[in-house]
């Protein structure tokens, strides 16, 4: 019986994050984790992303059956878009959870959480 260790993929989000209710940031999509993470960022650094989880929609999670789709979605509407964030408090009432900021983002003026529905994105994650 053989057994090989991989290492786990993490994302390359490493910007400092918002940390206040209602402060916004802007940038690119430039990395997609799953139905409703994602970073955006000004530069290519991924030193400089910052890793968002959706405000306004709950995906599966990636290793569900619905998880993949939800995920490509959320690529469709958001990657390579400019994202408009605003730090939002989410159930605990702090803006920054798992080591995302909460956040409503916006590409062309409309919120990705209502692109995704609107799209019929699978929903229902933690």
């Amino acid at each position: 019986m053989f057994s090989w260790a991989t290492a786990a993929r993490a994302d390359p989000c490493e910007g400092q994050l918002p940390t206040f209710h209602g402060q916004k940031f802007e940038g690119v999509v430039r990395y997609v984790g799953d139905g409703d993470s994602l970073c955006v960022g000004q530069s290519p650094d991924p030193q400089t992303w910052i890793e968002v989880r959706l405000a306004d929609f709950d995906a599966p999670e990636l290793h569900t059956p619905q998880g993949p789709r939800a995920k490509s979605l959320l690529e469709q509407v958001a990657f390579g878009h400019i994202a408009r964030c605003e730090a939002r408090r989410g159930r605990s009432g702090r803006v920054i959870s798992h080591d995302r900021v909460i956040a409503v983002c916006r590409v062309d003026g409309r919120s990705i959480g209502y692109l995704l529905k609107e799209r019929h994105a699978p929903e229902g994650g933690n």
